[in-house]
């Protein structure tokens, strides 16, 4: 019964800025690609054809792709909205992402869950925790791909995993298999070669898996009580503010570029709002449609996307040891999935003989 109540732990957990906050622990998941709670575990309507199950999985994973892929994609937009800087792109997308959320809830008619999530210090106390920790997460992210950094930035998504683990040990006291303790060890030694071979502690890198890895904790907290949308809503109302004041400030002091380089730039920047959401929502959709060892496998493709377009758009260099640091951190992450996928096989087994 350990194995099983550790199974949907911080160490076994992995994310995407963003995602989480429509993420619910994985003892909600259903075991059953397209299942329902309540359901025991099978796909409603799934008959003897399993047709709706298969059906139900590859939505899933297609909508899982399509938020994976947008996230990686995510420099490709930074990139276009040059000569615009991270403070500035961070602003915009906070206030825009509040206008988005707000027609979003008058649509799906949600105001009520708004309401009661700003009302209940238990939700609104860690979700501006939350806001805090997803800001600085942005604007470091934003500032590395913006100032030639990218391909540590997806170092960052790349190690978070990892850091996930570490926050199980030193926050939720558990305790780690062989193969978590093996990824950690070669994760040290990966910040090490790359620590040697920048120069200086790959600091963006760092702050990005921290800051997220953080974020995602505070997020699962709280996850059960709110959905994706009235998350991120409460998340930019906590920000925008602080975000407005900042576009003021750099509007007057003529640093402000957004109605300054002509009608597509001022319309790209407006669309930071649909480009922050849409993707959550896609992941949303996803989570309930798959578990959560698909979701974590899934993840990587927003750094690898990350990575590729730094080497081959942005012309980023890599040097020989950076690929080697590279290289240690991907070894690391293999373990990882390895130990993720031998207790999501164990777990199946032993749920299959408690049922039975």
């Amino acid at each position: 019964m350990r194995n099983i109540a550790r199974s949907g732990s911080v160490a076994d957990s992995v994310s995407t800025p963003d995602q989480i906050a429509s993420s619910p622990p994985s003892t909600t998941q259903p075991t059953t690609p397209g299942a329902r709670p309540g359901t025991g575990g099978k796909a409603s309507g799934a008959g003897t054809t399993g047709k709706p199950v298969r059906s139900e999985s590859r939505a899933g994973i297609l909508f899982g792709i399509g938020a994976y892929g947008l996230w990686g994609l995510l420099p490709l937009y930074f990139f276009i909205l040059q000569p615009a800087g991270a403070l500035e792109i961070v602003a915009n997308r906070i206030v825009w992402s509040l206008i988005f959320c707000a027609l979003l809830i008058t649509v799906t008619r949600a105001w009520k869950a708004l309401g009661n999530a700003l009302r209940d210090r238990s939700v609104f106390g860690p979700l501006a925790v939350a806001a805090v920790l997803i800001a600085i997460n942005w604007l470091t992210y934003t500032f590395g791909v913006t100032t030639g950094h990218a391909v540590e930035t997806s170092l960052g998504y790349f190690i978070n995993p990892l850091v996930s683990v570490l926050l199980g040990v030193f926050v939720l006291k558990e305790k780690l298999r062989p193969l978590q303790w093996a990824a950690v060890g070669i994760g040290f030694l990966a910040v090490g070669v790359l620590t040697f071979s920048y120069g200086q502690l790959p600091w963006i890198a760092l702050v990005l898996a921290f800051s997220f890895g953080l974020y995602g904790f505070v997020k699962k907290r709280v996850g059960p009580k709110v959905d994706a949308l009235t998350s991120l809503s409460v998340e930019t109302v906590v920000l925008a503010p602080f975000a407005a004041v900042t576009m003021v400030v750099l509007g007057s002091s003529g640093a402000s570029t957004l109605t300054t380089m002509g009608p597509g730039h001022f319309w790209l920047l407006l669309a930071s709002g649909v480009i922050t959401a849409v993707p959550l929502l896609f992941f949303g959709a996803s989570a309930r449609r798959l578990p959560m060892t698909t979701i974590g496998l899934l993840q990587y493709f927003a750094p690898i996307l990350q990575f590729i377009v730094a080497l081959t758009v942005f012309n980023e260099t890599m040097t020989p040891a950076r690929w080697t640091g590279f290289g240690v951190v991907w070894l690391a992450l293999v373990l990882l999935t390895i130990d993720m996928l031998r207790m999501t096989r164990k777990n199946s087994v032993l749920k299959k003989q408690a049922r039975a």
